[in-house]
């Protein structure tokens, strides 16, 4: 068939699913608002209908895989869209969820006439692909049409031009879904089994993001009669990227998922009895001036994040359990005596498994009832005897310990395991910090795991939680996300080659591998990066040099672009008015949608945007607390960039004085947050992690 016929088959058959979705949608009807619990419930499954074809109206579907089952006599088109879609009145397929099993045959497929599976519900499903094909279709016209695999060509290889095709558009300001593209390694780990904590270590532009997205949509459709959105939670490093991803859940048709950051979960989960203070902004103390590497891993976060300092929290805890019994007997009158023995009785085998708290209050309880109930077996009225004993008792149940989480934490840092591992300095700057109800960021960990510990949730456990940029979370977070599920079901992403906050992240997985049970995990590496062209990733490579933590380069793509720019200029005017200059030739090409200027710091950043505005250039300046992310012409602190990307990229101080030589790898997140286009500028000499090679 030539290409030209395909593609009016195709677009015939798209207008003819296209009908056929909009019939669907119309035959729907009005939205039910009466009080039938009945009907309600009917309604909310309409309203998951909807969604489902309101998605597939957009994009019908994406691939075609012709796929014949080894007992069948001839293949099957089979065409894979984000939602499912049944003929109106046959209830025939007419698109694949492309989170159903026979679907991965799509993603798995990588060429030849050798037989493939898939596992079913029925079982393992063996036949052969005859066609594998891509499509594109924007506003329910059919776009384009690639053929990436025909059965009997000499070109028996899957090929990356559709792949290559859709790296090469333009960015937004929102992070896209990926179903069209999954590549073969991605789709293996979405499709992990539920029970487990993935571990994905994903270079730049890896899609390790949009892929632990893409696993939560997988796992809802998967297991949907075991887990629920709303008890999932996305984790992210910052309002401004939570804003940047917005919009890839939705569109797969996924909604109610709790996306946060750790800090504003752990607030809640204290119950708001501490506050960050908001005079201090710990990533812009470590990253406004340069740190040696000694300074950062010396760091209180990462002593306080550490397992040391868990076992040592773990340490009073036991303690306090210990006294949860006490050594005296309760003698409420003369001759009425409860012992020691009977109250351990009570506390070891009622609910032993409950946090601390709970059973004091529990231990609390019995108690009083035991009081009552003698007073029955005695039958004693009197009232001041009575009152007597319950002053007894009161001062009894004192003796039993009562905390909270601030309390034992403060008390904790007093003693001498916690003098072992944080000078007494900080130790006491955070004592006087608690007493004023405030707390720094790294002290939320140990905060959180003691309250979990002490009162357990108070909220139902997490299904499945998602950790972005883990290499910033210390072991300790890990622990306390533990206490929130019945079983370790994670997705857990970063990138070692990224891990630029060293005073509070780790240096190696094992430090948050060593967390959960190694049956419990599986580990996984994403080294092919499909944002950049090959020219800036291997650029970016060698800007790390020898630090990349064992961790394997980035490799590229096939998609070649124009070479990286370096500029060096003697004035710092020169340099100010290079950057509006190279802003301004970006802009008026049109080729480029998003365009950022990135600088070592904030106030370097200020700099730079009250230059553009003299210059009449609009520009949006992003700042620490920032909560949205526009788009256009961006001016953003290298360290706040994390996680997003642009089209263009230009980074205005690539300078000795700006950037050390330990700030390897936050000039490799700078250099790695460009698409199509990379320049850098110097006033003096460049720094020294850009050597003569790169500069040629």
């Amino acid at each position: 068939m030539s290409v030209q016929s395909a593609f009016q088959d195709e677009a015939a058959r798209i207008e003819d699913v296209l009908g056929q979705i909009r019939r669907q949608l119309l035959a729907i009807g009005p939205r039910y608002t009466g009080d039938d619990f009945t009907e309600q419930m009917l309604q909310l499954q309409r309203e998951q209908r909807q969604q489902r074809l309101e998605v597939a109206e957009r994009e019908p579907y994406f691939g075609r895989i012709d796929f014949q089952e080894l007992a069948t006599p001839q293949p099957k088109p089979l065409y894979i869209g984000k939602a499912g879609v049944a003929h109106e009145s046959s209830k025939e397929l007419l698109v694949v969820d492309w989170r159903a099993p026979v679907a991965s045959l799509f993603y798995a497929f990588s060429g030849g006439e050798a037989p493939i599976t898939y596992e079913s519900p029925e079982g393992e499903i063996e036949g052969t692909i005859h066609l594998k094909r891509n499509l594109m279709v924007r506003g329910g016209v059919l776009e384009r049409v690639v053929d990436s695999y025909i059965r009997g060509e000499k070109d028996e290889s899957v090929t990356d031009e559709f792949l290559l095709y859709r790296l090469g558009e333009n960015k937004d300001n929102r992070l896209r879904d990926i179903v069209s593209t999954i590549q073969q390694e991605q789709d293996r780990i979405i499709r992990t089994e539920k029970n487990k904590t993935v571990f994905i270590q994903g270079v730049a532009g890896s899609g390790k993001t949009t892929v632990a997205l893409h696993r939560l949509a997988y796992l809802l459709y998967r297991y949907a009669d075991r887990i629920r959105a709303e008890r999932m939670v996305i984790f992210a490093p910052n309002r401004m990227f939570l804003d940047y991803i917005s919009g890839v859940l939705p569109e797969l048709g996924v909604g109610d998922i709790l996306q946060t950051t750790y800090n504003e979960w752990a607030i809640e989960r204290l119950q708001r009895s501490v506050r960050l203070d908001d005079s201090s902004d710990s990533m812009a103390y470590w990253f406004e001036q340069p740190r040696t590497r000694e300074e950062m891993e010396q760091a209180s976060g990462r002593i306080k994040g550490s397992t040391a300092f868990k076992e040592a929290v773990d340490r009073r805890l036991q303690e306090l359990e210990s006294t949860l019994l006490p050594e005296q007997p309760f003698e409420p009158i003369p001759g009425m005596t409860l012992q020691p023995s009977a109250i351990q009785d009570w506390l070891l085998i009622e609910d032993s498994y409950e946090p601390f708290m709970k059973r004091r209050e529990r231990l609390v309880n019995r108690i009083k009832r035991w009081l009552e109930s003698e007073w029955k077996a005695r039958r004693i009225n009197d009232r001041p005897l009575k009152s007597k004993a319950n002053a007894r008792l009161n001062a009894y149940c004192k003796k039993i310990p009562s905390f909270t989480a601030s309390q034992l934490y403060s008390e904790m840092l007093s003693g001498a395991d916690a003098a072992e591992l944080i000078p007494a300095k900080s130790r006491a700057a955070t004592v006087k910090a608690l007493k004023k109800n405030l707390a720094e960021p790294e002290d939320l960990a140990p905060l959180v795991y003691i309250q979990l510990r002490l009162y357990g949730l108070d909220q139902p456990v997490y299904d499945h939680v998602v950790i972005d940029e883990a290499q910033d979370y210390s072991p300790f977070q890990l622990e306390g996300l533990r206490l929130c599920q019945l079983h370790s079901s994670m997705t857990i992403l970063g990138d070692l080659q990224q891990g630029i906050h060293r005073y509070a992240g780790i240096v190696n997985w094992t430090e948050l591998t060593e967390v959960f049970d190694a049956q419990e995990q599986d580990y996984y590496e994403l080294d092919r990066s499909y944002r950049s062209t090959m020219e800036i990733i291997e650029f970016a490579n060698r800007v790390l040099g020898s630090m990349g933590d064992g961790v394997k380069p980035a490799v590229p793509v096939f998609r070649s672009g124009e070479e990286v720019e370096i500029s060096v200029f003697d004035q710092e005017e020169e340099r100010l008015a290079e950057a509006v200059r190279t802003v301004l030739d970006w802009q008026s090409q049109g080729s480029y949608r998003t365009i950022a200027v990135l600088a070592r710091t904030a106030i370097a950043c200020s700099v730079l945007a009250a230059r553009f505005a003299e210059e009449g250039v609009e520009a949006s300046l992003i700042q620490s607390k920032q909560e949205a992310y526009g788009g256009g012409l961006t001016i953003v602190p290298a360290y706040l960039a994390k996680g997003l990307e642009f089209d263009a990229v230009l980074i205005a101080d690539a300078d000795a004085a700006s950037f050390g030589d330990n700030d390897g790898k936050l000039l490799y997140v700078a250099c790695t947050r460009a698409l199509h286009k990379l320049k850098l500028l110097s006033c003096g000499p460049l720094t020294n992690l850009l050597n003569a090679e790169l500069c040629n």
